[in-house]
């Protein structure tokens, strides 16, 4: 079998080294270059042709964003950024996902070298998932937001008729792994300001998520947070699992409440989905709507069909949108899926459910 070639990209010769030695140690894996700069890595990737390229964020000449979007538009290939766990790193590592990467690692500030060897596992199995993922050409850099348009009501499309009070008693729970940060926005950017509650499962390290929901906070109608344990899950807000941290959903009287847990990692993953899905098959029942996004694995597979068998109604993404199809793929296996959507396609097809009447069910498939 042909070994994944990869070229590291990084200013600091520690962390090229270190990480051109956790690479060379798999079996299926070579690296092939280590660049310390933009500028050389761009000469190296004309040379060797590399399948997957690791990219440090801050470094000389060309900070990795810049290098990362003409990347992108000009020769697309997989991408994972190597990040520093602080807020600023956050915020950048954001906009990386955003300009096409396909995931990231985040490297210690301190104790570089004991702590990419302990991460040794997941930056591997990264390279992995990047070798065997779907890029798309960037066609222009995307700018960060600098206002709040969409709660201040300059939202570019048409207005949409209110929900249903029955939307009231629904929930949407959401899964996604690899490639979900901009599925997510793709979908909570279309959803309106009455929309039910939602409450969303992607796999990412402490450190992240708060920049994650803040920013999402600023693109949408719905307002969107880092849920915190025992807090009213309401209508009109989306909730997403802090990095770390498990997030299912239990009842208090007559209202649904967040619970978020420093529990054992469940299939390799905290927070994971199997973990919300499950309490939406227990707590919601049919007031339950499951969507699942792009990911590697197999989380919350299983337990979205057993959200299907307690009545909830679940949106699968199809193969061709997304980055990597192992969680849409194995939850069609399970016979979870209603129906399988393009990614543009979901919101729509999720809010015309919700407007229609109760016993209008429609399968797709």
């Amino acid at each position: 079998m042909a070994q994944i070639k990869v070229v590291v990209v990084d200013d600091s010769a520690l962390v090229r080294s270190l990480l051109t030695e956790i690479i060379n140690r798999q079996p299926d894996m070579r690296c092939v270059g280590a660049a310390s700069d933009p500028l050389v890595a761009r000469e190296m990737i004309r040379e060797l042709n590399p399948d997957v390229i690791t990219l440090d964020v801050e470094m000389p000449r060309m900070d990795g964003l810049e290098f990362l979007s003409r990347l992108m538009r000009l020769r697309p290939m997989p991408v994972v950024m190597v990040s520093t766990l602080t807020e600023q790193g956050a915020e950048t590592t954001l906009r990386a996902l955003e300009m096409g990467a396909v995931d990231f690692v985040a490297k210690p500030r301190i104790g570089v070298s004991s702590g990419l060897n302990e991460l040794a596992g997941d930056i591997v199995d990264k390279i992995r998932v990047a070798a065997s993922a779907q890029v798309h050409r960037l066609a222009s850099p995307t700018a960060a937001p600098d206002a709040r348009p969409a709660h201040s009501g300059a939202v570019a499309d048409a207005p949409r008729a209110p929900l249903p009070r029955l939307s009231t008693e629904k929930v949407i729970c959401i899964g996604a792994s690899t490639g979900g940060t901009e599925a997510i926005r793709e979908v909570l950017t279309r959803m309106p300001a009455d929309s039910p509650a939602i409450v969303i499962t992607q796999h990412m390290p402490p450190g992240f998520t708060t920049s994650f929901a803040n920013r999402l906070n600023t693109l949408c109608r719905i307002q969107v947070q880092e849920a915190s344990d025992g807090q009213r899950i309401l209508p009109g807000h989306a909730y997403i699992a802090p990095g770390g941290h498990h997030l299912r959903i239990d009842r208090s009287g007559s209202n649904y409440v967040a619970v978020v847990e420093d529990t054992e990692p469940v299939n390799r993953h905290r927070p994971s989905v199997e973990v919300l899905f499950k309490s939406a098959a227990r707590v919601l029942g049919p007031n339950a709507l499951g969507i699942m996004l792009t990911g590697m694995g197999a989380d919350g597979a299983q337990a979205m069909r057993e959200m299907k068998d307690a009545g909830s109604y679940n949106y699968v993404q199809d193969e061709t949108s997304c980055v990597v199809f192992g969680m849409p793929r194995m939850a069609i296996q399970y016979g979870a899926a209603h129906e399988i959507l393009p990614l543009t396609q979901i919101a729509d097809a999720l809010l015309a459910r919700l407007a229609s009447s109760p016993g209008g069910v429609r399968h797709r498939i």
